[in-house]
């Protein structure tokens, strides 16, 4: 199998799931407890989120280039970030290793045209929805992807990841918010809902609204599967 390196830890709620999710598919895979050859480094969330209020992204993207380094030197052969927001910087981190890593987007580009759909609505952090380092990424794949614009939904989108689900904290209001967010943006033709935030899904599930869901989360782990299992296919 082939060894994959897992940035986390922004949050470690969602880096359990992605560590549960890659180990669960390996283990179907080969029909009994097989494990696949991980390598973790978890971020300070704490400092990511300090690092972000002040705008100071080369300072997040120093950390984040250390963890790859690391994971690099401990023989991983392909790099994720556990976290779409991370990807604000990944072109500088990229530059600054050998080793390859697996974009979020890309991934969720090919679930997306894999359901042959054409008009998505993201929803993410503020910096995700504010700057297109993910959205522009999936639009070049000829997706139409949409944001929320109003300030009030952005703050609140942002309010409730940070202060609700980095913690693990489900409030059954917020979820009726995202619910309502997404139904609103139905009547301009959007077809699926992309949670660009890999703490949504702690929240929101496929059965939730009538229209697909792509769980990035999900999506970006089964990538990572493929690769793990690239000489198996």
């Amino acid at each position: 199998m082939k060894k994959l390196g897992l940035i986390g830890g922004t949050s470690w709620h969602s880096t359990i799931d992605y560590y549960s999710y890659i180990n669960q598919c390996v283990n179907d895979h080969f029909g009994d407890n097989t494990n696949p050859p991980l390598l973790v480094f978890t971020l300070n969330h704490a400092l990511i989120r300090k690092h972000q209020m002040n705008d100071n992204w080369n300072a997040i993207t120093e950390l984040i280039t250390e963890a790859a380094i690391s994971l690099e030197k401990a023989g991983a052969e392909m790099i994720m970030f556990c976290a779409n927001t991370s990807h604000k910087v990944f072109d500088q981190v990229e530059s600054n290793i050998n080793t390859p890593i697996l974009h979020i987007a890309d991934a969720t580009a090919k679930a997306i045209h894999a359901k042959n759909l054409k008009k998505v609505l993201f929803i993410g952090t503020k910096y995700s929805m504010q700057e297109d380092f993910i959205t522009q990424r999936i639009s070049n794949e000829g997706i139409e992807v949409i944001v929320p614009e109003r300030p009030e939904q952005i703050n609140e989108l942002q309010r409730i990841i940070q202060e609700e689900l980095t913690y693990g904290n489900i409030i059954a209001s917020s979820k009726d918010y995202l619910l309502k967010l997404a139904q609103s943006n139905l009547d301009l033709g959007v077809e699926a809902v992309i949670l660009g935030c890999t703490e949504f899904p702690i929240l929101i599930q496929e059965e939730d609204l009538s229209i697909p869901i792509f769980n990035t989360t999900e999506i970006h782990a089964r990538a990572g599967v493929d690769f793990i299992l690239k000489e198996y296919q």
